[in-house]
């Protein structure tokens, strides 16, 4: 396992207060040791008394959308797969929730970046397919996935209700609203992004689409440099956003691997809502023109 630093703050526990986990790490260079490391992770974050953790987008592959190589396509598995029924198994032992990124085969040519939600007794709640698939330079993701087609689910799970953006749809603002109206009160996001033109959105958009919609955020990016693949450097800085738009602890490193722990007190979302009344207050009714093409 790459080496890494260890952050865990406890904020105090109450019965609203969830124990959340996430990863950023570096490729390991090759798939069964980027497994074994997530294993080791979840194994530690359990050792800390973490209830739910997450991992970066295609955990257990490099970011390949740097290139366009048919060869890849092999990364891609169905769910459920070998990859969910190791996670499934790891959840029901470890009694830990996790959001596991893979990229998924639905059948020939019809393959998506997903992210599958298990519940902490091992039960595969269900999926969310990345809807926004940005095609640029360092970014060729349309090569490789099809938009998602199944809504913004949120899963009813043993520690609240999760939902799961993923990476370039967090320059969208429907799909936070939409995971919001659908009761989510954490929301995971996992990213491959480097450094760059929007890396300073990275520390602005996720808070504030944290206080618009009135959750917690993780946002989860992984770090280093995957030389084989191109020269998109991966700076981490991952973190928790509370309903406020305030970082809970310290942001990730944005050169090392981590494990971040932090303790979410979800009865802040209800506080929130009651104060600034978003919802109350938001006019669907004129919202029509929006989805006009």
């Amino acid at each position: 396992m790459p080496q890494k630093r260890v952050w865990a703050q406890n904020l105090g526990m109450n019965e609203q207060t969830v124990r959340a986990a996430i990863v950023q790490t570096s490729w390991t260079g090759d798939r069964e040791t980027m497994i074994a490391a997530h294993i080791d992770y979840a194994r530690e974050a359990a050792l800390q008394g973490a209830q739910i953790i997450g991992f970066q987008e295609v955990f257990d592959a490099p970011y390949f959308c740097q290139v366009q190589e048919e060869k890849y396509y092999a990364f891609a598995e169905e769910i459920p797969g070998p990859t969910t029924d190791t996670f499934c198994d790891l959840a029901r032992e470890l009694s830990m929730v996790m959001v596991v990124p893979i990229y998924e085969r639905e059948q020939g040519g019809f393959l998506y970046n997903t992210a599958v939600v298990i519940d902490a007794d091992g039960t595969l709640l269900g999926r969310y397919r990345k809807h926004h698939i940005p095609q640029l330079p360092g970014f060729w993701e349309k090569f490789y996935f099809r938009p998602g087609n199944l809504g913004w689910p949120v899963f009813d799970t043993a520690v609240g209700k999760v939902g799961v953006y993923i990476c370039y749809d967090r320059h969208f603002p429907e799909g936070w609203r939409a995971l919001g109206l659908a009761g989510a009160q954490i929301v995971y996001n996992p990213s491959a992004t480097s450094r760059g033109l929007s890396s300073y959105l990275w520390k602005l958009e996720q808070p504030a689409s944290a206080v618009a919609n009135e959750y917690f955020v993780a946002a989860i990016n992984r770090v280093g440099v995957e030389a084989e693949y191109g020269d998109n450097d991966f700076y981490g800085t991952s973190y928790f956003v509370d309903p406020e738009g305030k970082f809970v602890g310290e942001v990730g490193s944005d050169t090392d691997p981590e494990l971040i722990v932090r303790d979410l007190d979800l009865g802040l979302i209800e506080t929130v809502r009651n104060r600034w009344a978003f919802y109350r207050d938001r006019r669907p009714d004129a919202y029509g023109p929006l989805t006009a093409p």
